[in-house]
């Protein structure tokens, strides 16, 4: 079993069609100087370009992958998570749902406590608040999930400090 730990290069799925993706490269970009890592970009706007995508991850040395948070990779998250599979790619989504499906780990924002202060809001203007005296609401629940039948296909031996971490472990 091999460590997740290494000091090769990581790589950022993007589809160049979302508005955030320069953001998100920049972000990338400076976690993975501050880690004194090389940084590999890799744009998909479509299901057929993600073969091409994933051969340049292989032919980059990418040890690593960030999925960019996007509605279309969404959509496509078992097609992602078979790829990551089929190329031996650990990576992490931002959603706990690619954890469900086999991706290795997820953090972010829990999607069910989004939908559920959604329908306080929508509760509230269906009493007769008027939406613009409603208060923005961002998250505030985030999960990190952690996915042992992945880590193990994939020879990963996951710290058991980072285990204790997650809030939930798929085993």
């Amino acid at each position: 079993m091999r460590a997740i730990a290494g000091s090769g290069p990581v790589a950022l799925l993007v589809n160049p069609a979302n508005s955030n993706t320069a953001a998100h490269v920049d972000d990338a970009r400076r976690a993975a100087s501050a880690l004194e890592r090389q940084l590999s970009v890799v744009a998909a706007s479509a299901e057929t370009e993600f073969e091409a995508a994933f051969k340049k991850l292989g032919a980059d040395g990418v040890q690593a992958l960030v999925i960019q948070p996007e509605p279309f990779f969404d959509s496509q998250r078992e097609r992602l998570v078979a790829m990551t599979e089929h190329y031996r790619l650990p990576a992490i989504y931002h959603i706990r749902e690619f954890s469900q499906v086999g991706g290795l780990m997820s953090y972010g924002p829990s999607l069910l406590d989004a939908y559920y202060q959604a329908g306080l809001q929508a509760g509230r203007v269906l009493k007769g608040e008027k939406p613009g005296n409603l208060p923005v609401v961002q998250p505030t629940k985030f999960e990190f999930v952690i996915n042992l039948k992945t880590a193990k296909a994939l020879g990963l031996t996951i710290p058991p400090t980072l285990l204790a971490r997650a809030d939930e472990v798929i085993e």
